[in-house]
């Protein structure tokens, strides 16, 4: 019963071969690819004391909800989710990023048995434990090297660090999660190296703030195969890009060393895939969102990223609706849009998030004009977009394989991450499998998607 970023929950099952009866956990996920990280760990580290998942709640003997508590309506969600298992269980521990407003949960519900925050991993355990206490001979070998994941087998978010040092106006994301923590370098190539090796064929670099990756620890060398490697953006990028797997990084702000990645995707090394988010691109918005603000210079460096690699995608997130954005403002990030072509591009009206700075802020949008401006800026664009994909048409492009059904087969190109970015259909083709990475010709192209032809010899 995993859900990782919605309220419909999918089951989670991992049997053992053991006579006895382990103790069954059941879990939760929400929010974020982050968040789905931290259930990952917990689980693993559950299992591999003996615990087995639950795929339902009447087969738990307790439930971990791991909640989100960035928005309010992602707070609404995880009390709901909390409620539910309640009612179908009766015994809910709660972690994750809501964790951190204990009250307000257990003002809710004030049955759960333990509340924790974030990346509180020992803290979790510990409260299983005293909920449901482990068999005394747990086999580790019930766990995998890899440990055990929320993801199909082929892919898996490979998070970097926790926190983040900046304080954007409308994020309370610091105030949950602390200041940039970074792993060691060593230790993430170690798991990444065992996630290969496991059969995973496509590798999303995660966290916070991932080009800042490093700076918490001056950018401290680790062993990694016999030699020193730095906890640095660039250094890491590389070293992961020797594996043999696809490398797709996430959450990247533009900072000047990320030039510095740009001819690692142009070799090939890494994807030409950079999830950037702009957030706005009036210089007024952004200063009162906290953010970098000198938009013209970012369109002069996406221009040198796509010379550099001409095949390079971004994608970014934006928020209409900022309190005192103005028509002048929001004209200016449709422009801005058109100018830089984006290839894939999420958008959210503003939502107050309590405890966040911008809160303060006078000129709040009502929502009408949010919902206008949305529309407006999702139609825009769809055009940008439909105009990028149609030249895809005919060309040759590796397509990573998610899904196969009796109707053919479901994959993404390597400008797309899996969930929030487009598909490409190979229809009638069902010979291939989910984790398959094939050659295919593409025929046809709207404005999220891409329909292709598997190349065959």
């Amino acid at each position: 019963m995993t859900n990782s970023s919605k309220s419909a929950s999918r089951p989670t099952v991992e049997r053992s071969s053991r006579s006895q009866n382990p103790p069954k956990v059941g879990i939760v996920s929400l929010g974020c690819p982050k968040a789905l990280v931290d259930s990952e760990r917990i689980i693993t580290r559950l299992r591999s004391e003996g615990y087995q998942l639950s795929p339902d709640y009447a087969g738990a003997d307790v439930v971990v909800v791991n909640t989100c508590g960035f928005l309010d309506s992602a707070k609404q969600e995880s009390l709901d989710a909390i409620g539910e298992a309640l009612a179908q269980n009766g015994r809910v521990i709660v972690t994750g990023c809501y964790g951190v407003e204990k009250d307000a949960i257990r003002t809710a519900h004030p049955g759960v048995l333990a509340v924790t925050g974030p990346h509180q991993y020992e803290e979790v355990v510990t409260a299983v434990h005293d909920a449901v206490p482990p068999l005394h001979d747990p086999f580790i070998d019930l766990v995998p090297p890899e440990g055990l994941h929320l993801t199909p087998r082929h892919y898996a978010y490979l998070k970097i660090s926790e926190g983040c040092n900046n304080r954007c106006s409308f994020c309370i994301i610091p105030s949950l999660r602390g200041d940039l923590s970074s792993r060691p370098a060593g230790d993430v190539m170690r798991e990444a190296e065992r996630l290969v090796q496991a059969g995973v064929k496509e590798l999303l670099v995660i966290s916070q703030d991932t080009s800042a990756y490093g700076l918490d620890v001056k950018y401290k060398e680790s062993e990694w195969r016999g030699a020193p490697l730095k906890a640095k953006f660039f250094d890491l990028a590389k070293a992961l890009g020797s594996l043999g797997a696809w490398v797709r990084l996430h959450y990247v702000y533009p900072y000047p060393h990320v030039d510095d990645v740009i001819p690692l995707m142009a070799q090939g090394h890494v994807l030409p895939y950079l999830d950037i988010p702009f957030q706005h691109a009036s210089p007024r918005v952004l200063k009162a969102m906290r953010r970098p603000g000198a938009q013209d210079k970012t369109l002069q460096r996406i221009r040198r990223w796509r010379e550099a690699c001409p095949d390079l995608a971004i994608r970014s997130t934006f928020i209409v609706g900022f309190p005192g954005e103005t028509e002048e403002d929001f004209q200016m990030l449709l422009d801005w849009l058109s100018e830089a072509k984006l290839n894939r591009v999420g958008c959210f009206k503003y939502e107050p998030v309590a405890g966040a700075a911008a809160n303060e802020l006078a000129g709040v949008v009502p929502e009408e004009v949010k919902e206008e401006r949305w529309n407006r800026f999702m139609a825009a664009q769809q055009d940008v977009s439909r105009n990028l994909l149609e030249t895809r048409v005919g060309r040759e492009i590796d397509v990573i394989i998610d899904d196969v059904d009796e109707e053919g087969a479901l994959g993404r190109s390597i400008w797309d991450a899996p969930e929030i970015d487009g598909s490409v259909f190979l229809n009638g083709d069902t010979d291939v499998k989910a984790g398959d990475i094939v050659r295919a010709r593409v025929a046809h192209a709207d404005e999220y998607d891409l329909w292709a032809e598997r190349i065959i010899g």
